[in-house]
């Protein structure tokens, strides 16, 4: 029995995308609203897209999808890999592709932390000689 679903979770810097591909038209939507409306850039609308389309499934799954936390950046990245990985619970034999192009690869970087006597991670209070 095929499952008539695939779900994977995908995340980036503060943010959670859970994702569910099921056969359909290739229509796109995240927090019940219409993909060109969630993702105000054409740069992160083919972000998200990549997986998709480096597969050739673009119009064989329709993708829904949960987003939480973060920015619009973020979002877009943890749907991307989620989508990826949703891909690989649907044909093991796509991953070698999708590994290829490093779409399989959680994104590790994420805001490093204040440190205490500073201005911020990094950058220092201004300092006076006298």
């Amino acid at each position: 029995m095929a499952a008539t679903q695939f779900y994977a979770t995908g995340r980036r810097k503060e943010s959670t995308a859970r994702v569910f591909l099921r056969p359909g038209t290739g229509t796109i939507t995240i927090n019940h609203r219409a993909f060109e409306n969630y993702f105000p850039t054409e740069a992160l609308r083919v972000q998200v897209k990549v997986p998709l389309a480096l597969t050739e499934t673009a119009g064989q799954f329709d993708v829904l999808a949960t987003v939480s936390g973060g920015g619009v950046t973020g979002q877009a990245g943890a749907l991307r890999l989620g989508i990826a990985r949703a891909l690989c619970t649907f044909n093991a034999e796509l991953r070698p592709r999708l590994k290829k192009d490093g779409l399989l690869t959680r994104d590790a970087r994420a805001k490093e932390r204040k440190k205490y006597g500073m201005a911020g991670a990094r950058k220092r209070f201004q300092f006076s000689k006298r």
